[in-house]
């Protein structure tokens, strides 16, 4: 079935590239050159070995709670690609693969997940909102960035994040219903990973998807195989097409798995059977999609360890310099959240400075 007939009322997901690494259609190919495919299985990689070393930092006391993304690279990774520069990316908190492909430096990431209030400042020309830990609020922003871009004339998309227990918030609702009316260029992306936190998905809906809820409102809808790259990247390539025309938003179900825990703070063993993890293994999207660049010729077993063995490298020299230098000044606390500083933290600011004076 064709992207273009493809009915979320029918089940059926979107897919281009088999769990075997297979191409179901060339004709749905997605006409990427060879430097483009090495990119996006680079950028997976890449996440990956940021997860493993964050959950590793983490299990050392060295960094605070950290939400992996393991399992969910081409979801990200495929549909941020889609993007062009000017488009608003909406985040919840577990886009790794999103971030790295529209720019966003490791040292940010992991200086957010450090503790660090610096890794949510964006480097300049990078159109990213911050991570957003409330469940699906950041929807309501999403749709109204890009109703500001059709008020503007511009021709700006917003491509959103969201879990699928974001989908039984009134803020899923509310977003999805005033984007529909207003005809707003914004994709709705769910990254169906199968539990919101410990609530399976039979308990989270009667639905027999969560792409066929964009009926309702009036907006396309479609459910794509989470773990195929290809898919992700065409599915979103043309929706947002279809909202830079002014044809207005698309819900894209992604469906995937969430092979390790919610958080560093769960034990996801308690919720779900190790048989089922192991199952979900077996569909790895990244996997798959270095059988498929190994068939093509484009990648070696010797190519991959080098790039492993330099992306490691890379990320533990970026978490180094992050542990042995911080950049917030004491200063900072007392100043960043107000225009003009209130007595009270102007007076502990000064106590501050006077401790300094006096241990000189």
């Amino acid at each position: 079935m064709g992207l273009k007939n493809h009915n979320p009322l029918d089940n059926i997901q979107y897919r281009i590239l088999d769990k075997n690494g297979i191409v179901l259609k060339e004709e749905d190919l997605p006409k990427f050159t060879d430097d483009e495919l090495m990119y996006l299985y680079r950028t997976m990689i890449f996440s990956r070995i940021i997860d493993e070393k964050a959950l590793s930092y983490q299990r050392q006391g060295r960094m605070l709670t950290y939400a992996p993304n393991i399992g969910q690279e081409a979801a990200q990774v495929g549909s941020a690609y889609a993007m062009e520069k000017n488009d608003w990316l909406v985040p919840a908190f577990r886009e790794l693969g999103s971030w790295l492909v529209k720019g966003v430096p490791l040292r940010n990431i992991y200086l957010y997940w450090y503790g660090n209030e610096w890794g949510s400042y964006m480097p300049e020309g990078i159109r990213l909102l911050p991570v957003s830990v409330p469940i699906a609020s950041q929807l309501q922003h999403a749709t109204g960035i890009a109703m500001a871009s059709n008020i503007k004339g511009e021709k700006d998309v917003t491509v959103a994040y969201v879990g699928d227990g974001g989908t039984s918030e009134g803020d899923f609702h509310e977003a999805l219903n005033f984007a529909a009316v207003f005809k707003a260029p914004v994709i709705f992306v769910i990254q169906n990973n199968q539990y919101a936190i410990s609530t399976k998905g039979s308990l989270q809906t009667a639905s027999k998807n969560y792409a066929l809820k964009a009926i309702a409102y009036g907006m396309p809808g479609i459910l794509v195989d989470g773990n195929d790259i290809f898919a992700m990247y065409k599915a979103t390539k043309t929706a947002i097409d279809r909202a830079r025309n002014g044809e207005g938003p698309t819900l894209i179900e992604a469906y995937t798995y969430r092979l390790g825990a919610h958080t560093t703070s769960d034990d996801p063993t308690k919720y779900r059977d190790d048989s089922e993890v192991e199952e979900w293994k077996d569909k790895d999207p990244i996997l798959r999609y270095r059988i498929y660049l190994m068939n093509k010729g484009l990648l070696t077993d010797e190519i991959d360890e080098s790039m492993k063995k330099e992306l490691e490298e890379e990320v533990a020299s970026i978490f180094e310099s992050i542990e042995n230098k911080s950049d917030t000044e004491i200063e900072d606390i007392f100043k960043y959240h107000y225009e003009v500083m209130p007595p009270q933290l102007e007076e502990q600011l000064n106590e501050y400075k006077s401790f300094l004076e006096g241990g000189k």
